[in-house]
């Protein structure tokens, strides 16, 4: 019995990760299944407690929608995923899907620091763009002070500053959450 429902977990992991790829901006990002080492964890993991997660994401995602009048919200779908570590994101915003997505490699990020990286790819979503330009700094600026996060003075040259705005604490092995070790 404990093995169908660990099998039934990682069947749900294995079609979440599956449906993943196909918002990602390449399918290679969400690249779990040819982590031979863990990817049986990762996904029964992930068929466990992504629920979870995910409700924790959309809440911080409402957050953001509460800082613009209704009318001014653009349709976003937001995920946990963890993002292969080639990519060196910890987050990204697919302007390119109806709705637009948002993923967020949770695993890669302290917890306390999830609403910071929700607020950051929210201003790329709103914007409908992917850069970090004085456009960027003005929604984020209004985002943060919404949220209660320190916000972005726009200064000539700071673009690769905004990549990292606002800061969010790394953690040391971003795979410990996503098997269950660091949640």
């Amino acid at each position: 019995m404990n093995y169908l429902k660990q099998t039934d977990a990682f069947t749900r992991g294995l079609e979440y990760v599956r449906l993943i790829q196909e918002l990602a901006l390449e399918p290679g990002m969400v690249d779990v299944i040819n982590n031979l080492r863990d990817r049986i964890s990762i996904c029964t993991w992930i068929g466990d407690n992504i629920d979870t997660i995910n409700a924790q994401l959309k809440i911080y995602l409402e957050a953001c929608h509460d800082c613009f009048h209704p009318q001014d919200r653009p349709h976003i779908q937001i995920f946990a995923v963890p993002i292969a570590q080639s990519f060196g994101i910890d987050g990204l915003c697919n302007i390119f899907t109806t709705p637009i997505t948002i993923l967020v490699d949770v695993g890669r990020i302290a917890p306390i620091d999830w609403l910071s990286i929700v607020a950051h790819e929210y201003a790329h979503a709103h914007l409908g763009d992917s850069g970090h330009n004085q456009q960027f700094v003005r929604i984020l600026s209004h985002l943060c002070l919404g949220l209660g996060l320190e916000p972005p003075e726009w200064e000539p040259g700071m673009e690769a500053t905004l990549r990292n705005w606002p800061y969010c604490n790394s953690t040391i092995d971003p795979l410990e959450f996503w098997i269950g070790q660091g949640y």
